[in-house]
Order: structure tokens, then C-alpha cells, then sequence
């Protein structure tokens, strides 16, 4: 199994998740788009996180909400 784009570290932001090797909160990811700003807003505003990374948080976050959902 490929190793997760997310961190969650006690050494690292206090154990916020944030994507590996950064420290920057994948929450961050999230206020973005839920305030209305594009995926490429967020990374032009934290450079140190790829567009890979990005998409890759977002397919885990998709999987694990997926996961417990039933059919319709």
C-alpha cells in the first residue's frame, strides 16, 4: 500500500495532520476550497505542497467518508 500524503505526528504541529513533509495542516487544503478558492489558490499559497500531494489528500479524504456510506 502506497504511504499516505498525510502526516499526523506529535512533533509536528502539535499533531495536526499535515501533508508529510511539511508543516502545513491539510485543514488548510479544506478551508480553501470551502471558502470558494481554487485547488491552485492553495498551492500558489503553500508552494512547499504538490499538486499530487493535494489530489492525493483529497482521494484519501473521499475514501474514508466513502468507506461507512451506503448504497444509494
Amino acid at each position: 500500500m502506497p504511504a499516505s500524503v498525510i502526516r499526523i505526528d506529535p512533533e509536528i504541529q502539535g499533531g495536526v495532520p499535515v501533508f508529510a513533509g511539511t508543516r502545513v495542516p491539510v485543514k488548510n487544503l479544506f478551508d480553501y476550497l470551502e471558502g470558494g478558492d481554487s485547488l491552485e489558490d492553495f498551492l500558489h499559497d503553500f508552494p512547499s505542497v504538490s499538486h499530487g500531494q493535494a489530489v492525493k489528500a483529497l482521494e484519501e479524504a473521499h475514501k474514508a467518508l466513502m468507506r461507512d456510506a451506503h448504497p444509494a
